[in-house]
């Protein structure tokens, strides 16, 4: 009788302190999800797994009186244990670092030293068990590991020194993954931060492994941080001929009008230096995504050979380049030939004196200008003063509304005009008139225009129907637009 009692009692205990528990333990988890706590994940573990562990312990030790060294109690000890080692170290990481605020320490404690440090203590309490529950004397096991470490650290440390460099670069965090970054020359976006070096995925499409001892002597440049904002800056040179203020004025219109190229900051240009043949210009301007970096520059240096052509503006190369003074030069001569065949290009009913107009093209207030694709010939709110007719190319005409937004209205094309809008309204353009690809324009200033008038009145009268037509197309292009936005 003596010891039925307290067989009863722990018989008792079991068979309603168990299941109990397993409903308190599962009603605690219900309320911990419904509050989208990450500690249910380890109070799911001791229901699961702890529990039943225990209960089988009990069951083996006070229900069985089974012996506590015999093999199979100790193996079942062992193996609760080993269930409270795991849940306590899942409960510790939950509430240092699952749980930690931002920008704390424990939230920049990298990943791969919280799994060392979980096997540290794994190891650890691995040691207890064998020690308590096994009796086992750990100081030969101690003595051959501390031998093994050192042969395995001889042998092993350059890795260990990245694995090393790795959990400082991991625990400062200087970059991240999807960073930009130039490491010892090499360019790329971080695709991959592993425990022995980063991975760089370079504009070249090529990956490029680096291991972190390198990295952590070399000089880091991120792109990316603090803010995605990157400064580029290129160098144009000038002829000598061209005023600097206006080759400044002319890059900075260019940087502005680029796509890719931000409005805030603004772009800047600085005479640079003086150099054998020409005056040469530093753009500085600043992009948001410095993997667009090759395709912006791209856009920018071809725009600015076509912004060059507008103004005059010359762009030396190392040639040598002979003056003859008793004649009309070659240029000259190639550009009335360009002129004279451009002008085949106008309608029959533009009067306008080609014989006299291909040999005055300086004085005679008519010019030829290039725009590449995507740029501006006319804007929006823009008071222009010249008739530009279109010899090569195609041109769009766009339209911004109160709300903001741009709609397309007329395509142009080759021997079309546009600008006499602005032009005998005197009043800003209503309209945009953008570049569809490469265009070449003549663009005829206000008083040739009048000139051409005086000559042919008739003239005045076709455009003058062009401009109702144009007029109502726009009107009607607009209401469709907004009632297809209101419907």
């Amino acid at each position: 009788m003596s010891t039925g009692a307290p067989i009863w009692i722990w018989g008792i205990g079991l068979a309603i302190g168990f299941p109990l528990l397993t409903i308190l333990l599962g009603e605690l988890i219900h309320r911990l999800q419904r509050r989208k706590l990450t500690i249910a994940g380890p109070v799911r573990l001791v229901r699961d797994v702890l529990l039943p562990m225990l209960v089988l312990l009990v069951f083996l030790q006070h229900l069985l009186l089974l012996d506590t060294g015999s093999r199979l109690f100790r193996t079942v000890e062992t193996v609760f244990w080993v269930c409270v080692i795991h849940a306590a170290l899942s409960l510790l990481n939950v509430i240092l670092f699952e749980q930690a605020e931002v920008d704390t320490w424990r939230a920049r404690v990298p990943k791969l030293l919280i799994d060392l440090a979980r096997l540290f203590l794994i190891l650890l309490g691995t040691a207890f068990v064998l020690a308590t529950v096994w009796n086992a004397d750990l100081a030969g096991l101690v003595t051959a590991l501390g031998v093994s470490s050192i042969v395995i650290g001889l042998a092993l440390q350059d890795t260990l020194g990245s694995v090393m460099s790795g959990i400082a670069l991991l625990f400062e965090r200087p970059f991240m993954v999807g960073d930009w970054l130039e490491v010892s020359g090499v360019v790329g976006q971080v695709i991959d931060i592993n425990w022995r070096a980063v991975r760089l995925l370079t504009l070249e499409r090529e990956m490029v492994v680096i291991p972190h001892k390198l990295i952590s002597s070399e000089v880091i440049r991120n792109f990316t941080k603090p803010t995605p904002i990157h400064a580029e800056r290129i160098q144009i040179g000038f002829s000598y001929n061209d005023p600097p203020n206006l080759a400044k004025q002319v890059l900075r219109n260019t940087a502005l009008e680029t796509k890719g190229i931000l409005l805030d900051p603004q772009p800047e240009v600085f005479t640079l230096n003086y150099c054998d043949s020409t005056v040469n210009y530093e753009v500085k301007f600043f992009i948001r995504d410095y993997s667009e970096i090759e395709q912006i520059r791209e856009r920018f240096m071809t725009r600015v050979w076509y912004a060059a052509k507008r103004d005059n503006l010359s762009i030396p190369f190392p040639i040598r380049t002979l003056y003859h003074f008793h004649g009309p030069t070659s240029q000259q001569k190639g550009i009335a030939k360009k002129f004279s065949e451009s002008l085949q290009a106008i309608p029959s009913y533009v009067p306008i004196n080609r014989e006299e107009s291909s040999q005055t093209t300086a004085t005679s207030g008519i010019a030829l200008q290039h725009f590449a694709a995507g740029e501006k010939v006319i804007r929006q709110g823009q008071l222009d003063n010249e008739l530009f007719i279109i010899v090569t190319g195609q041109a769009t005409m766009f339209a911004r509304l109160e709300t903001g937004e741009e709609i397309e209205l007329l395509s142009l094309r080759s021997g079309e005009f546009f600008g006499e809008m602005s032009l005998f309204s005197g009043e800003p353009s209503a309209v945009t008139i953008a570049a569809s690809n490469d265009l070449e324009v003549m663009k005829i200033s206000a008083k040739v225009v009048n000139q051409m008038i005086d000559r042919q009145p008739s003239f005045a009268r076709e455009i003058g129907q062009i401009l109702e037509i144009r007029r109502l197309a726009i009107q009607e292009t607009t209401q469709a637009h907004l009632q297809s936005k209101h419907a």
